[in-house]
């Protein structure tokens, strides 16, 4: 690595060497309610948040105790304005609308406008973000079992939209093209405001919620190169979902329980407190390098039990195949579940 690039990398993560030692965060990085910060009308407070196949396109659904609340059909039926789905609730800053119709929704005894959780067509939890940010080697018994050196400097990469399922959903495999598949159960950061050049300390007021996601991976594309792109981006290869909790909601990003069961067997089972850059420290490293915006997500890295971490020779591992069944679950954020074709 030539100096400049050395330098460069130093000056952009100023700050995280106040949180971390050797490259390991701190407990002094917690997230902690600020009441002393105005709260944004523009992001969604309390609630719990879906994205649902509506007709031809998506609509946005808020889980309430009697159900999940269409926001189209009760926007109609009231004659209040809301939010159309996800990506407009989040790009367009529309959380107070969405506030004031689930507040009259409430004062509503019928609520013919409620659905039952089990009869949703999930759609990607969002469906058209600028970017999708991607973190490798977050966890240092991950790095280890991989034999990767630990970062010192968080290490990003990206998948497109065309990556982007949902719960419930299927991943064709590429199976012309590879054979090496894998699960990889991350926590996901959703953004709900213009992000550039934050603090960690301001880092999560950012953030919008939080969500389970799955960097699902071709190893034998992603090691072809020295770019671990073509192994991380092939058609749905990013599942997210089935909620976005919102931000207010999850007292501490690093400190939820993480789980992966393949067909019934626990492969991963760890939590996010272990992360070596926790959820400010990308944050506001990313920042600095590039403008994030309301509706782009943030892959924070997966723990230790991978496939391609197990010690047996890779051809004769038990690489993932048509016909199993993935779970990935964050404690709070729901389970994500989707086969494989």
């Amino acid at each position: 690595m030539s100096q400049g690039r050395r330098d460069f990398l130093k000056a952009a993560a100023t700050g995280l060497a106040s949180a971390t030692v050797g490259g390991t965060a701190t407990a002094a990085t917690r997230a902690t309610d600020r009441p002393d910060r105005p709260m944004n009308p523009t992001m969604p407070r309390g609630l719990t948040l879906l994205n649902m196949r509506r007709g031809p396109g998506y609509g946005l659904g808020v889980k309430l105790e009697r159900g999940v609340l269409d926001v189209s059909a009760a926007s109609e039926a009231l004659g209040l304005p809301a939010p159309a789905d996800m990506d407009d609730l989040l790009q367009n800053g529309r959380g107070a609308e969405l506030t004031s119709l689930v507040e009259a929704v409430g004062k509503d005894r019928e609520a013919v406008f409620l659905l039952r959780e089990e009869k949703i067509a999930y759609a990607p939890l969002v469906t058209r973000p600028e970017k999708i940010v991607m973190m490798g080697f977050n966890y240092r018994q991950h790095a280890e079992e991989t034999g990767t050196p630990i970062p010192k400097n968080p290490p990003l990469f990206n998948k497109y939209n065309n990556a982007l399922n949902h719960h419930g959903g299927t991943i064709k495999l590429p199976t012309a093209v590879a054979r090496e598949f894998d699960y990889e159960t991350e926590l996901v950061i959703v953004f709900g405001k213009t992000c550039r050049d934050v603090s960690e300390e301001e880092a999560l007021d950012y953030v919008a919620g939080y969500a389970t996601g799955n960097d699902f991976s071709a190893r034998d594309l992603q090691y072809l190169t020295s770019q671990f792109m073509i192994g991380k981006t092939s058609d749905g290869f990013a599942p997210l979902g089935p909620h976005l909790v919102c931000a207010d909601l999850v007292k501490d990003p690093n400190n939820l329980k993480l789980k992966t069961v393949v067909n019934g067997v626990t492969r991963q089972d760890w939590n996010t407190n272990d992360m070596i850059f926790n959820c400010r420290q990308l944050i506001s490293f990313a920042s600095r390098i590039m403008t994030l915006k309301p509706g782009d997500i943030f892959y924070t890295g997966t723990p230790q039990g991978v496939i391609f971490g197990e010690k047996t020779p890779r051809a004769e591992r038990a690489w993932l195949k048509p016909g199993d069944e993935v779970v990935s679950s964050l404690e709070g954020l729901g389970e994500l579940r989707f086969t494989l074709t």
